[in-house]
């Protein structure tokens, strides 16, 4: 009988997972919670089961026999479910609420950062408009202004001039568009971003291939963030050895903080960095695979994805793994709906679907399917990811894929990798 696995989530960094794991020798039995219309092609959706309710998930996965749950987003790991998940004695791929904290708590993970000595700006927790007005007034600008808890990648406002600031600091404190929250208020970092991955097991964490990410709307990094528009995997100036370096730095401090508090971190630990003259600084973390960066990952992985799963959800279960990558390079170009990141537009009729398929891999963030045609249903709609022998090449195909892909109101950036090619040209020359 082939292992059961249950994935939790319905978007498009769900969908790659789902891929990666079909890809297995070990053919699993895959099932997803939610899941959406991609998905449903490699593996069963379960649309009623809520994926942020710890005891629905713990009935559902041991009514289903399922061997081990992997967690997508980051809700269902604030709320407990793999720590229910475990005390029923079910596997789970994810850290413990506790852990998952270093996410759902931005000043918990500056805290966290500054115990563990890993490079970070400057930063004070302000938590009225008063205190924020007064913080700014001696930081000076430019500064960043972060929502302490959970916003979709949206609750992060950068803060250019003293009347943007002040705007900032009206939507926390008066619109309270995140909600009530405490508000970091961050030093501005100038340099390139870089998104680094590791997988851990409590004790060691290996890290992932490097990749970039893209979260502005608009090209040449302009207008409001966005949960991303866009990746690509590997990054030229990380060489192997620097990766090793970078990991060392900041995602194994951490993995031994946790595990000297208590709270010992399995899973996908993110590290977003910027890579500033002073050296890499750590903007942020997240608690699981960053999306987009893991559909510009994962089609890279040569390693059995279930395998490092289970191993991962040992505590050092890693001990004895290595990590493979092919040499192909991916780049990854989202499409979003018509609003977006400000609102979206659902029922948006998509076609060009089988088409895009030939250059690329489809991955389905926030599709439905109404009377058997495919439709928008999310702010990110689709991820074309192209792959290929470099970074031109799989931009190509990319944006080949995303040209084929029509729906009313579709927005895409056409700027994604182009760091990437204009590296290798350099390198030709």
């Amino acid at each position: 009988m082939s292992i059961r696995i249950l994935v939790l989530g319905g978007g498009g960094r769900e969908h790659a997972i789902v891929k990666a794991l079909a890809r297995s020798p070990q053919s699993p039995e895959l099932f997803c919670a939610p899941g959406n219309p991609g998905i449903a092609a490699d593996a069963t959706c379960l649309p009623d089961l809520d994926p942020v309710d710890p005891a629905a998930v713990t009935a559902r996965a041991a009514a289903l026999e399922i061997d081990l749950v992997a967690v997508g987003p980051e809700a269902p790991l604030v709320a407990g479910v793999v720590d229910a998940l475990e005390e029923a004695g079910i596997a789970a791929f994810g850290p413990s609420g506790e852990a998952a904290r270093l996410e759902g708590s931005k000043s918990y993970a500056k805290e966290a950062m500054a115990d563990a000595g890993v490079p970070t700006g400057g930063y004070a927790v302000v938590t009225d408009r008063e205190s924020a007005l007064a913080e700014v007034a001696k930081a000076g600008c430019p500064i960043v202004l972060k929502a302490d808890g959970l916003a979709a990648g949206k609750g992060v406002l950068i803060c250019m001039d003293e009347t943007e600031a002040g705007e900032a600091i009206e939507v926390f404190f008066t619109e309270q568009r995140f909600g009530q929250t405490e508000v970091v208020v961050e030093e501005f970092l100038e340099g390139e971003e870089l998104s680094l991955l590791a997988i851990c097991d409590g004790e060691r964490a290996i890290p992932l291939a490097p990749a970039q990410d893209y979260k502005r709307i608009g090209e040449g990094d302009t207008g409001p963030n966005t949960g991303g528009m866009g990746s690509y995997s590997p990054v030229q100036t990380v060489s192997p050895g620097r990766l090793k370096e970078l990991s060392a730095a900041v995602h194994q401090p951490i993995v031994d903080l946790m595990a000297r508090r208590g709270h010992p971190f399995r899973g996908v630990l993110y590290a977003g960095l910027m890579m500033t003259t002073d050296g890499p600084k750590v903007l942020e973390y997240n608690t699981r695979f960053g999306d987009p960066e893991t559909q510009a990952v994962l089609p890279r992985l040569e390693s059995d994805l279930v395998d490092l799963f289970l191993a991962a959800s040992i505590p050092g279960g890693l001990s004895e793994k290595e990590v493979s990558f092919s040499e192909q390079f991916a780049v990854t170009v989202v499409l979003t709906s018509a609003g977006y990141p400000a609102s979206s537009s659902k029922g948006d009729v998509i076609t060009g679907l089988e088409e895009a398929a030939g250059s690329a891999e489809v991955v389905h963030a926030g599709t439905a399917e109404e009377h058997g045609r495919i439709v928008t249903a999310g702010g990110r709609v689709l991820n074309l990811t192209g792959l290929g022998p470099d970074a031109a090449t799989a931009r190509d195909r990319a944006y080949d894929a995303a040209d084929a892909v029509k729906f009313d109101g579709k927005q895409m950036r056409r700027d994604i990798a182009e760091r990437a090619v204009r590296r290798e040209r350099d390198q030709e020359q």
